[in-house]
């Protein structure tokens, strides 16, 4: 193995498979009009190409709002059903979806996430959304939250949800025929959470998920670091990259994943794709990296990323463009760096990341009582 492929070794690779890809012009590589809904085949493609080309994790960006606010305008189907969607149709791959704290209730979100992980044995994951403006709050009735409520919410419903991953133990159901009992009741808790803005008395409808506690995700502008098993870093620049995971790891994040914005060269140069792209809408800077070049540029920055984070989420501008680039020219790069460690069928989100299952709260608590 050189020197230039052990840089790599250990970078975890997740992708975003909202729509068409990153830039607002994507669409026109897909056959669709503007605003027009993604098909559920199309999507399916896309996963299982990512999963086939070796990423640990695809992401699925949502909004409250339909992201399009033209006249062709159409909503898309929620992040949590895509991702249930293609669970069955999957094996290794882990499966977030965006789900915003302030515009869905937290039972229904811890509860949407658990069944997630139950019908993909293992495989979810939660990107922390924290839309919160006044179009989106009207969507349920409610108004805009200045930042501290929003952190405050943040806070609470990350906790919450938690408390209810762990509020069956996973002993929970005996199947006891004998006594005709189907769980003990006594390995099933209330959480008694008291938010900001809500309570929550819980025990959750299903089961502990089978990860114990899904992999939560979030970006690094909720400052939910010690909340967040992974800190998703959107800089501009690699140093800037490198000082805000530092933060992030002295919170206490276990895992730092940067964003990185893509647009390869394929079967015209990179540069000249973004002029066209850009020629039909302009793509407004979100604060991320954002690479234009080659395949082997880009993978010089994955090298420099590798020193300072433990995995890369790419937004590739077109998904049809550059996947299949990534597929081929990059991601089989990163795999030659780790030999063994590509994810694996039956794997849980958690063991492709490295993470270790959590113990349950509340066994812990009653093993420390008795």
């Amino acid at each position: 193995m050189t020197d230039r492929e052990t840089g790599l070794a250990g970078l975890h690779l997740a992708l975003e498979v909202d729509g068409d890809g990153a830039h607002p012009a994507a669409w026109r590589h897909s056959g669709r009009p503007p605003g027009a809904v993604l098909a559920p085949g199309a999507l399916r493609d896309v996963v299982a190409a990512a999963e086939d080309a070796g990423f640990g994790l695809v992401t699925f960006a949502d909004s409250p709002l339909p992201p399009d606010a033209g006249p062709g305008a159409a909503g898309r189907v929620e992040a949590g059903t895509r991702a249930s969607y293609v669970s069955p149709l999957t094996d290794r791959i882990g499966l977030a979806p965006t789900l915003h704290v302030a515009t869905t209730e937290p039972f229904h979100l811890a509860t949407q996430l658990a069944s997630l992980d139950h019908a993909s044995h293992g495989r979810a994951g939660w990107v922390v959304g924290a839309a919160a403006g006044e179009d989106d709050l009207a969507t349920v009735g409610g108004a805009a939250l200045p930042a501290a409520a929003l952190a405050r919410e943040t806070a609470d419903v990350i906790d919450t949800a938690r408390s209810l991953w762990d509020s069956w133990e996973d002993d929970a159901i005996i199947k006891d025929e004998a006594t005709g009992r189907f769980l003990d009741s006594r390995r099933v808790h209330h959480i008694d959470f008291e938010g900001a803005t809500f309570t929550v008395k819980g025990p959750l409808i299903t089961p502990r998920p089978p990860q114990g506690q899904i992999v939560v995700l979030a970006p690094d502008s909720l400052d939910a670091d010690a909340r967040a098993d992974v800190v998703l870093v959107g800089r501009p620049d690699p140093a800037a990259v490198a000082a805000r995971a530092a933060t992030a790891r002295e919170a206490g994040a276990p895992l730092v994943f940067a964003e990185v914005e893509v647009v390869l060269d394929a079967e015209a140069p990179a540069a000249d794709r973004l002029a066209e792209l850009n020629d039909a809408a302009d793509w407004p800077e979100s604060g991320r990296l954002r690479h234009v070049g080659s395949p082997e540029s880009l993978l010089d920055l994955l090298r420099e990323l590798a020193e300072s984070v433990d995995g890369v989420r790419l937004h590739p501008a077109v998904l049809a463009v550059d996947l299949p680039v990534l597929a081929e020219r990059v991601l089989p790069k990163v795999a030659a760096s780790r030999p063994g460690h590509a994810p694996r069928a039956g794997s849980s989100l958690r063991e492709t990341l490295g993470l270790p299952r959590p113990a349950n709260r509340f066994a812990a608590a009653a093993a420390t009582n008795a």
